[in-house]
Formats: structure tokens, C-alpha cells, sequence
């Protein structure tokens, strides 16, 4: 029984300890590092009880011991995902004990759920969620009431929370417990859950907020063609899955709020673990998805839903180039290098020139982020079908080397250089198989200035992600990025280019 504000809170009853949990777990899914969670209600209304649900959920753990702090005061938690303090604040008298308990130092990059709060009102912050529990002893015997209230920058979050239930409230899965999943870099999120036997993944993204601009007017997203809502995924995963690939199949949908109820296609990769290393059979499968796709015309207009089409916008060179400049403007600086205003100029004219051939040959769908994070091993299908397909949002109308430089120079893992020049001579070979005017020498040249493109680009996309989004864990694959960078530089086409990189690109430490 859900109950929505127009302005950032909402009701629920809670009739037993699974709907408690089924709480916690919602919660789970808005809160990240720095929050704080105060938890209000009388005594017996159910806050500890909460507060334990949470923080189980949250270690994967429904057995784990998590005492009240009513004696403690303060209990700390080395979760997975964060770090979560757990703090009572029910035998403090006066808000600066909250200094003396430590717990505004152990807050920093933790999550903070915070009994009592009423006891250090004045101090709280204006960001933040609040649960206050009520018993409801007219529904019945230890039924609660619980007011879930986002305050300041917080209440977009509590919105978007009470939008997910809504939405599982109408596929009838509201009640189903729910596991967070790892998802990629981008803001999107990601959980799995099962119901009536069936798997499914959650996809959660929100309107992609346009940044500030930076060209014309334009910001970084509108230039580069990233996808501004789940429209383009679910046109492009309906467009692939006609072709007989293994996109997931989408269930539900509220185009709307960016909700899209999955075919949950598992956890195998196409590499494997100790160490990190690409499977030469599951790479061969994933190059002979681009061939069929490649060596067919594909279509620029696709249906999203009946009377709803998606056009699928161009990889133009102004995309090509502001991706390029995240080198300028993260990388460089990331290496306390600096870059003037006539060095920028070249720098783009060189790209220029050096990809003047890549509109020669049509154009077909590039994927984007055709690499082994977003690869899937479904060895129970046949054919293409056992390569699963995720994260194809961003696509584009674009040159075809493209997605066979994402998967062969992967940006996590080490793909040993005899596999890719055999995978490279595989994927020729079967465009001469069907083409035998196929421009092979025109494709490879193409390929390696794509390749220090995309190279370029993540170098500066992984700089970003640490000094912008606070992800350091990134940092540690960009000497193979250089490497790929470095690599294809020496390739005769891209002479000019080199001799700015040596000028001008500092290695990484």
C-alpha cells in the first residue's frame, strides 16, 4: 500500500519483517557515500529493527549479527559497497557529543544512520533522508507506518524511489527481493530479482540532465550523441533481437521515468578470471557479431514503440572530436600538464585530416562500448545468439572499425597481440567472404586511427572519473590505454599525429 507526495516523501505500512527488509533494500538502491539516513519514531516503533534490515541488505548477509547501539552509541560497518555508521543517539544530551562519539569523522565517506535524531536537530544538515516509524496498532498487532522524506538535494532520490515501486507495484513485483548489481561508470543502476521463477534486471535511468555547455551552446552530451533517456536502448535492443542477437529482452517499460524491466542474461563473460584474460572462442563469436552486422545495410530510423520511432544519430566529426579533447581537458591536466589555446587548434585539425577517410564506406551501427564488460556467454544458445549484447544506448551511425577496436584493444583487459591481429585477419576475411571488393588495406588504417581515437578518448574518460566522479579505481588501466595509444601512433598514417603526442602528452606515472 503506497502513498505518494507531489513533493518528496511517501507512505507505506510495514505488516511484518518482509516488508521491513523489502524497505531496506529499497533504500539501499539511493544511497551512496556521504548520506545520512535519521531514523525517527518512538520507542518500539521499529527504527533498530530497520536500521538491521539495511544494513544486512547491505552486507549480503540476512544472519549477520548488527547489535543496537543503544549502549555503544556508535557501531561501524566495513560493507561492500561503503562503509556504513550506525549510531544511536538516544542517551546524548546535547549535539556536540556527535564530535565527541567521532562519528562526523567516521561520516565522511560513509553512510550514516542516524536513531534519535531529534537529539542533535540543530546540527543536522539540510541534505538528507528521513524514516520516521509510527505503530499502527489499528491495522493490526505490530504493524508500522513508516514516512519516507527526502530534505534538500536528497528529495530527487526519494521521488525516483517512490517511481521504482510504482513501477514494480504494476508488474506485480513489488514484494520481491531485490540484489544490487554492478553496474558500468555511467549513473544508471542496475538489480536483480526473481519472480515466478523468472529471472529479470531492474534498469534505473533517470533523463540524462544536460551539463554545462561547452560549444555552440551545446553541452558535452548533445555533441557526442549520448543517450538523454532509455528510449535509444530499447529501440536498438528491439533492432538487434530482429537480427537473431542476443540482446535482453525487455519486459516492461516506462519510457517515461527510464524504468525497463529485463531479460536477465546472467553473469558469464566472454573472459576469465585468474588472471583477467580474454577466451580467444568467445572473442572469435563476438568479432563474428560485427561481421553480420557490418556486412548488411542496417536501418538509421528504428521503432521504439508503436506510433514512437528513435533516429539513430550520426558519429560525426564533431562527435569524434570532443571525445578526442577529454584528453585536453582531463588526462593532461591529470598529469599537471597544461595546453594552449594553438596547440588545442592542432591538435583537432590533425584529427581532422587523419580521419578524412572514415565516412568513405556507409555507415553501419557502431555499439560504442562493444568490450568485454558488456559481452555475455549464453553457451545454452547457438550461433551469434551465444554472444549477449548489454549497454548499446549510445549508438551510432558511424564507421565499422569502431566496435571491433573496442573489443580487441579492451580497455580492462589484456588482449595478447597475436589474438588480436588473428581476430583482425578473422573479421577481414569473412567481410572478403562475402564482399570480395571489401577495402581491407582502406579497414585496418581505419582501425588503428579509430584505435588511438578511442585511446585518447579514455585516457581522458578515466582521468574524469577519478577527479570528477571520485572512481580512482579506473586510474589503474590506463597504462594499457597508453600502451594502445602508443602503439597504433607509429602506424605511418598517423606521423603528424605522433609528433604532437611526443610534444605534448605526458606518460602515465
Amino acid at each position: 500500500m503506497l502513498a505518494v507526495s507531489p513533493a518528496s516523501s511517501f507512505s507505506i505500512v510495514l505488516p511484518n519483517e518482509q516488508a521491513t527488509r523489502r524497505l531496506a533494500a529499497d533504500v539501499a538502491s539511493v544511497l551512496k557515500p556521504g548520506d545520512l539516513v535519521t531514523l525517527s519514531g518512538d520507542l518500539g516503533a521499529g527504527k533498530t529493527a530497520f536500521a538491521r534490515a539495511l544494513i544486512r541488505h547491505l552486507a549480503g548477509d540476512e544472519a549477520m549479527d548488527v547489535p543496537s547501539p543503544t549502549f555503544t552509541l556508535v557501531q561501524t560497518y566495513a560493507l561492500p559497497r561503503f562503509t556504513v555508521v550506525h549510531a544511536d543517539l538516544y542517551r546524548v544530551t546535547h549535539a556536540g557529543e556527535l564530535a565527541e562519539l567521532g562519528v562526523d569523522e567516521a561520516a565522511e565517506n560513509a553512510v550514516v544512520l542516524l536513531e534519535w535524531p531529534d537529539r542533535a536537530a540543530e546540527v543536522l544538515p539540510a541534505d538528507r533522508l528521513d524514516i520516521a516509524f509510527t505503530l499502527a496498532r489499528n491495522l493490526g498487532p505490530n504493524q508500522r507506518n513508516a514516512e519516507i522524506t527526502g530534505h534538500g538535494a536528497f528529495a530527487p532520490r526519494i521521488e525516483r524511489l517512490a517511481a521504482i515501486r510504482h513501477f514494480l507495484i504494476q508488474q506485480g513485483m513489488a514484494a520481491e527481493p531485490r540484489t544490487h548489481v554492478q553496474g558500468d561508470a555511467s549513473t544508471r543502476a542496475y538489480e536483480r530479482l526473481t519472480h515466478k521463477g523468472q529471472r529479470y534486471i531492474l534498469m534505473n535511468a533517470p533523463r540524462r540532465p544536460d551539463g554545462p555547455p561547452v560549444r555552440g551552446g551545446l553541452p558535452y552530451s548533445a555533441i557526442a550523441h549520448l543517450a538523454e533517456d532509455v528510449k535509444p536502448f530499447v529501440a536498438m535492443a528491439r533492432a538487434l533481437r530482429e537480427r537473431g542477437l542476443s540482446a535482453p529482452q525487455i519486459h516492461a517499460a516506462d519510457l517515461n521515468e527510464g524504468l525497463l524491466l529485463l531479460e536477465d542474461l546472467g553473469t558469464e563473460g566472454v573472459v576469465e578470471d585468474d588472471p583477467l584474460a580474454p577466451i580467444e572462442e568467445r572473442y572469435a563469436a563476438a568479432v563474428d557479431v560485427l561481421v553480420a552486422l557490418h556486412r548488411e545495410p542496417v536501418a538509421a530510423t528504428l521503432t521504439v514503440a508503436p506510433g514512437i520511432e528513435y533516429r539513430v544519430p550520426p558519429y560525426d566529426i564533431d562527435a569524434i572530436l570532443i571525445e578526442a579533447e577529454l584528453l585536453l581537458d582531463w588526462y593532461i591536466p591529470h598529469r599537471r600538464g597544461l595546453i594552449t589555446a594553438a596547440a588545442r587548434s592542432e591538435f583537432t585539425a590533425l584529427w581532422r585530416d587523419a580521419l578524412r577517410r572514415a565516412y568513405d564506406q556507409p555507415a553501419t551501427w557502431v555499439l560504442r562500448d562493444y568490450h568485454s564488460p558488456n559481452l555475455l556467454w549464453l553457451a545454452e544458445r547457438e550461433g551469434l545468439a551465444r554472444v549477449g549484447l548489454l549497454d548499446f544506448q549510445d549508438a551510432l551511425m558511424g564507421p565499422a572499425p569502431y566496435d571491433l577496436v573496442s573489443l580487441l584493444q579492451d580497455a580492462r583487459v589484456d588482449v595478447p597481440d597475436a589474438m588480436e591481429i588473428a581476430l583482425l585477419g578473422r573479421y577481414a576475411k569473412a567481410r572478403l567472404d562475402a564482399d570480395n571488393e571489401f577495402p581491407t588495406s582502406a579497414f585496418v588504417e581505419l582501425y588503428v586511427a579509430l584505435g588511438a581515437q578511442r585511446a585518447t578518448k579514455i585516457l581522458g574518460i578515466f582521468a574524469r572519473l577519478d577527479r570528477r566522479d571520485g572512481k580512482p579505481q579506473y586510474l589503474r588501466h590506463i597504462p594499457r590505454i597508453w600502451r594502445y595509444l602508443r602503439r597504433a601512433l607509429v602506424h605511418p598514417a598517423m606521423g603528424d599525429l605522433k609528433a604532437w603526442y611526443d610534444a605534448h602528452v605526458p606518460p602515465p606515472q
